[in-house]
């Protein structure tokens, strides 16, 4: 959910918000706009723990792309007003080694799992932030619609995927691919 306040948030504040004894709600800043997400559904969290454990699996057998990781994170770009916590996405090897957030730049895949209060967040503002920094591969899952949208980084449009979702990193010998079936299989 986005909150719209006339005060301009930048990352420290953002920062500061945070509390470290409770994980929700989470706090992000796009350009200044307070991002405020509740507490997630467990259907939210089951997706996200899919697909990280999907693409921790084929990254395994490709160590040269990189990283996979979920929030609580913190890219920001080094732009002073601008903090996300993307629910999963990859870094590249070289900066997941320096283990430190602040030094990340380059995300390779983006992927946020949609949550009634996350919708317009999620596919507008933090859609464009990613198309804005460069993010190849933008991926919004829809687990109710069970569908995900599709978004490059030059794209001005997006493609809705309902069988099989496909990435080809650079360096890797093998596309990634994952059945919808199987990440929308029930509990």
């Amino acid at each position: 959910m986005a909150m719209r306040a006339s005060r301009y948030y930048t990352a420290e504040m953002v920062r500061q918000l945070w509390d470290p004894a409770r994980h929700w709600p989470r706090y992000e800043t796009v350009h200044g706009e307070l991002l405020v997400t509740p507490a997630p559904r467990m259907w939210h969290q089951e997706l996200v723990k899919r697909l990280l454990f999907a693409l921790h699996t084929y990254l395994l057998g490709e160590r040269a792309v990189g990283c996979v990781f979920t929030s609580p994170s913190d890219i920001s770009w080094g732009l002073e007003d601008t903090l996300v916590q993307p629910d999963v996405f990859v870094v590249s090897l070289e900066e997941a080694r320096t283990l430190e957030w602040a030094r990340v730049r380059t995300l390779l895949l983006a992927v946020e799992v949609l949550s009634p209060s996350s919708r317009r967040a999620d596919l507008l503002v933090k859609r464009r932030l990613y198309q804005e920094q460069g993010t190849p591969l933008y991926w919004i899952v829809d687990g109710d619609a069970r569908s995900v949208e599709v978004w490059t980084a030059d794209a001005h449009r997006s493609h809705c995927e309902r069988e099989v979702l496909v990435w080809q990193p650079a360096g890797a010998a093998q596309p990634f691919t994952l059945p919808l079936a199987e990440l929308f299989a029930p509990m």
